[in-house]
């Protein structure tokens, strides 16, 4: 059952709230998370993530594109919310 999997930490998930029009059909990445009807959620297996090549942007994937997904279809400010990091070499 999903709840079990949430409740054990199995699963990762993504939502907006209140959920914008077109929410659950917006293109999320990466192609194994899907939207779970149920939980008006995205959903992204724990499992698929461990046997990912590589997990980190298997995640990070997850989480801007599902970000990406409420942000611009609830046209939030962008300009005023995104981050771009400064990555030192």
């Amino acid at each position: 059952m999903l709840s079990n999997l949430v409740a054990s930490g199995e699963i990762n998930l993504a939502y907006a709230y209140p959920e914008p029009e077109g929410f659950k059909d917006y293109p999320i990445g990466p192609q194994e998370a899907s939207y779970s009807s149920d939980m008006r959620e995205f959903i992204l297996p724990y499992e698929v993530v461990r046997q990912a090549n590589d997990p980190d942007a298997m995640v990070l994937t997850f989480l801007q594109s599902t970000y990406e997904a409420a942000a611009n279809l609830a046209q939030w400010d962008r300009a005023a919310l995104d981050y771009a990091p400064v990555l030192k070499s």
